[in-house]
Order: C-alpha cells, then sequence, then structure tokens
C-alpha cells in the first residue's frame, strides 16, 4: 500500500561549518534517477574545487543511493541518505560539498557532519505532504467531451492528459480515498454514460 511522503517544492541550500571545513548543502526536486544526475553534475560543475561533492537521492520510495565522493566509505553518502529517508522525503536529491579545513574529523564526525548538513537543511524548507492517488481514465462520446473537460478543469481533480479516438478520454489524478465518489460524481455528471477505468498508483500533492 502507497504510504504518504514529503518532498521539496523548490530548490534550497545552506552551509555549515565543522572545525573549519565548510560543508555546502544543496538539494532539489527530483522525479527520477536522471533529474537527480543532472543536479549532481550542476553541482559539481559549480564547485570543482571542492574536496569531495557527496550526493544522496530518494527516488519513488524504493530507488536510494548515496555517493562517498572519495570519503571514507559510508562516512558520507550513507548518513546523507538516511537523513532524507528518516525526514520522510521522496523525489528529492541531496548534494552536500566539502571544503577541507585543514582538520580531520574521523569516521564518527564525517557521518555526523554529512547528516546533520542535511537534516539542518531540511529544517529550512516548506515541504509538500504528497498522498497516494490514482491515475483514472474517463471515457465518454465526443457530444459529451466539451462538458465533461469544462466541469473537470474547474473540479478538484487535475487533468493529466486527453486523447482523441472514437470516444474521448481524460486521465485524472484523484485522491486514493476519493475514487468511488469521483465515480459517481462522474456517473451522475454523465447520466451513467461514461466508461472509468482505475490506472497507476500515484501520488499527489495533499491539497
Amino acid at each position: 500500500m502507497a504510504l504518504p511522503y514529503l518532498t521539496l517544492r523548490t530548490r534550497a541550500e545552506h552551509e555549515t561549518e565543522v572545525k573549519r571545513s565548510r560543508f555546502i548543502c544543496a538539494m532539489a526536486p527530483a522525479g527520477s534517477a536522471e533529474e537527480a544526475a543532472e543536479f549532481i553534475a550542476e553541482r559539481r560543475r559549480l564547485h570543482q574545487g571542492a574536496t569531495h561533492n557527496c550526493t544522496a537521492y530518494v527516488v519513488g520510495q524504493r530507488l536510494q543511493k548515496g555517493d562517498d565522493d572519495g570519503e571514507p566509505g559510508g562516512t558520507a553518502g550513507t548518513p546523507m541518505v538516511q537523513a532524507l529517508v528518516g525526514r520522510g522525503f521522496n523525489d528529492v536529491v541531496a548534494v552536500v560539498t566539502r571544503y577541507f579545513g585543514g582538520v580531520l574529523l574521523g569516521a564518527g564526525g564525517l557521518v555526523r557532519a554529512y547528516g546533520s548538513a542535511v537534516t539542518e537543511t531540511l529544517d529550512r524548507v516548506e515541504p509538500v505532504r504528497m498522498v497516494p492517488a490514482r491515475l483514472v481514465r474517463v471515457s465518454v462520446g465526443h457530444e459529451q467531451a466539451g462538458r465533461v473537460e469544462n466541469d473537470l478543469r474547474v473540479s478538484a481533480y487535475p487533468v493529466r492528459e486527453v486523447s482523441y479516438g472514437g470516444e474521448v478520454s481524460f486521465s485524472v489524478a484523484v485522491g486514493e480515498n476519493e475514487v468511488a465518489s469521483f465515480t459517481e460524481w462522474v456517473a451522475t455528471l454523465t447520466a451513467g454514460r461514461a466508461t472509468v477505468d482505475l490506472g497507476a498508483e500515484i501520488h499527489v500533492p495533499e491539497s
């Protein structure tokens, strides 16, 4: 069963200092591993002279990846991933850039520094709560399509796609707990002439 999670509305950045080392944490929304990789590459270009650019991303509640970028194994990427997951975040990428300050932190110190860089940044963001939903396909005849589309556009249900063929089909995002009432609403709107099919499980911002 899909569960709610938090994600970012916009990018965020925050800098901390530990024993003269600078830790610059930047985060961004990421709906795929490709989006995460693009953000990581952008940050590495921006901070080419940094000692390390360590990374972590969590996508789709299943894909989790951390990279220590030359720090001792398990001291950067893993605590960064754990910080994101521990706070309930998903579809997000984080890059912590370190400029070495001359004092060795040790393995435990690195774990704390990288984990804290992420959690302190999360403390400063305005998260978006994403809740389980379904893609629902509503198919109607062309004679009803105009009215159905108009009513959908002004409703609380976001239309993701419209396709035209023998019928007109609307792909609509509907909260998991609203599917039954949505189906009834469509039946009333179309005098029972619409076909409603349940599609993929997705998440939508909580209204």
